[in-house]
């Protein structure tokens, strides 16, 4: 593989290598630019080129982690690993690197007071934002669905990545939405996360929702 890899050109990769040291994560660099000069149209076609023959070879989707879902003791989601490329609502609010504000279908300046939805309702609100919203083009798929969880896997559009992305609707009166979004590989996601999570968060506020913190 490594042989492989070292066929394409190093200026217009980056390696990002998990933590257990397995396959790269290979992305493109944010600025395609050469000393002094642009890239012609040309160069970029075959340089993306050889990314989706990576990706087609490769195909870097990860194995789903074992931990996702409720835990059990106390009810919550999984917190993350020590990689910054995940961020929860479980998280301490001081780990600045990995905690993310709950969700608020029913806020108390907002519709909360004025009319005020119910949890099914929130939910198919969620759903059909999750459909509708492709952050960095990564396409959504909803593989897990129950009254009070929704897990979705967002696959990226060129090498295959993928993030899971939890939704949980905790018991009690009141109306807050859990959620935990987190890359299988790497070790950095260059605030992919955050990013989905900011363009979720817009679209529901939309809706009437809001979020419990600033992010």
């Amino acid at each position: 593989m490594a042989s492989m890899t070292m066929m394409f050109s190093a200026s217009t990769l980056k390696r990002v290598y998990n933590y257990k040291g397995s396959i790269p994560r290979i992305i493109v660099s944010e600025t395609l630019k050469k000393s002094n000069e642009q890239f012609t149209r040309r160069e970029i076609i075959l340089k993306s080129s050889e990314l989706a023959l990576i990706g087609a070879i490769f195909h870097f989707s990860g194995t789903k982690p074992s931990y996702l879902g409720v835990q059990k003791s106390p009810p919550a989601l999984a917190l993350c690993p020590a990689t910054k490329n995940c961020i929860s609502t479980s998280e301490e609010i001081t780990d600045f690197a990995h905690y993310a504000p709950p969700w608020n279908y029913n806020p108390e300046n907002g519709r909360g007071k004025q009319k005020p939805v119910s949890r099914e309702e929130a939910m198919a609100e969620l759903l059909q934002v999750i459909q509708k919203a492709k952050p960095d083009n990564f396409r959504p798929r909803i593989t897990e669905k129950r009254d009070d969880y929704v897990r979705v896997e967002y696959e990226s559009p060129v090498m295959g990545f993928v993030d899971d992305v939890e939704f949980w609707f905790p018991p009690g009166k009141r109306p807050i939405v859990e959620y935990r979004s987190a890359s299988r590989l790497g070790n950095f996601d260059f605030d992919v996360n955050k990013k989905r999570i900011k363009v979720l968060r817009l679209e529901l506020e939309k809706k009437g929702w809001a979020s419990e913190g600033s992010f």
